[in-house]
């Protein structure tokens, strides 16, 4: 099938449609990198912002898990249109609650109702509509939209503070780009229903799906989402406290994390899935070893601080690509969206569920202990490939 034929299924401006407003959604979740700024302005700390961010997890876990049964329910365009609600319902919480204990972790959670659901069946709606050898490049255009919405959220807030304009101008900005990107998905649905391009009943997800999931080789993929999540919710959550500690300026780091991220997966990933996946994965996650390494080392440069972000973003950025793209292709026959959703699953428990770890290490410990465990992470990743690619080696011979 080529490229033509591949665009021609989701012609009349759907895919940009539903990268637009994935854009859109996604500045609800990159503002949240301001929470700890928000919190300190309110007599909090790391930990505190950690627990706020972490509140997002219990939600997000249920919702990707409902998201299959939802999106068979009311379609799954329609149900990302509703999750821009609750993603604009954040939004306005973070920008009018005063206080910064128990009512900020109930505005977590909604958070997480809105990101959950929109972050598990957006890769489906890209999944039912695109054959497999393309599923890794149309994966990486939507995630290139994703983590531009993800970094404008920091931007905004830094553009603010520069303009003299309170933090809570950032969320206020993601509230009502939340509500223009759901309702780039409910016209959507309308277009999808209209030329006949529904998605089938099939996303649901069981205790017996999950088993053959795990089962088989897409397990590896979704196993690294996990940590690579952890990873990046770390670093991106506490980027600020770790730039108050060096000196630096944030928004350096969302910069260059976020225009590497973007550009390697709009014109790097159509070249990296012509190559193997393992030895791609290889050299990737090697480069987001790298980095981290540079943000323990290199402590007092602006320009290595840049570096550093742009090394990660390209390293992270495409690794996520490729994994995405093995997850869907990896798994068993007939279950592909429900491998989807495990990988959803474990990116969300990483990436919410790892802040409330990493708040807590750099209160007790310093920033730098809490890198120490995010090189770890990186750690784990590079092992995975390494056996992935000995494994295949042994059994080839």
């Amino acid at each position: 099938m080529s490229d033509a034929i591949a665009e021609q299924r989701v012609d009349g401006g759907e895919f940009a449609v539903l990268c637009i407003g994935g854009f859109l959604l996604s500045i609800a979740y990159g503002v949240t990198f301001l929470i700890p700024v928000l919190v300190g302005q309110r007599g909090g700390d790391e930990a505190l912002a950690g627990l706020i961010i972490s509140a997002a997890t219990v939600s997000t876990v249920i919702l990707v898990i409902l998201s299959g049964h939802i999106a068979d329910a009311i379609g799954s365009a329609r149900a990302v249109a509703v999750s821009g609600l609750f993603l604009a319902a954040s939004g306005l919480g973070f920008a009018t609650v005063p206080s910064a204990g128990l009512s900020l972790m109930t505005v977590g959670f909604i958070l997480g109702i809105g990101w959950g659901m929109f972050y598990a069946l957006g890769p489906l709606l890209v999944a039912a509509i695109i054959e497999p050898e393309h599923r890794i490049r149309f994966f990486a255009l939507l995630s290139g939209s994703m983590m531009s919405g993800i970094g404008a959220g920091p931007i905004i807030g830094r553009i603010a503070a520069a303009w003299s304009m309170p933090i809570e101008t950032a969320f206020l900005f993601a509230f009502l780009s939340s509500l223009a990107g759901g309702g780039l998905y409910f016209l959507l649905h309308i277009k999808l229903t209209n030329a006949g391009k529904i998605v089938p009943h099939v996303n649901k997800i069981s205790f017996g799906m999950a088993r053959q999931v795990i089962a088989s080789r897409a397990m590896y993929s979704i196993v690294m989402v996990g940590i690579g999540g952890a990873m990046f919710g770390g670093l991106s959550s506490f980027q600020t406290s770790y730039a108050k500690a060096h000196g630096f300026d944030y928004s350096l780091f969302f910069i260059g994390f976020m225009s590497a991220a973007i550009l390697s997966r709009l014109f790097l990933a159509g070249y990296v899935v012509k190559k193997d996946p393992f030895y791609s994965l290889l050299v990737l996650t090697s480069l987001t070893l790298a980095s981290i390494l540079l943000f323990l080392t290199l402590t007092s440069s602006q320009l290595a601080y840049l570096g550093g972000a742009a090394m990660l973003g390209l390293g992270y950025g495409l690794t996520y690509s490729v994994i995405n793209g093995l997850a869907a292709n990896e798994a068993p026959a007939g279950l592909m969206p429900q491998s989807l959703l495990l990988f959803s699953l474990a990116y969300i428990i990483g990436v919410f569920g790892f802040p409330l770890l990493a708040g807590n290490l750099i209160v007790s410990s310093g920033v730098q202990t809490m890198l120490y465990v995010v090189l770890l992470l990186a750690v784990v990743n590079l092992a995975i490939v390494l056996f992935r690619v000995a494994y295949r080696a042994m059994c080839a011979n």
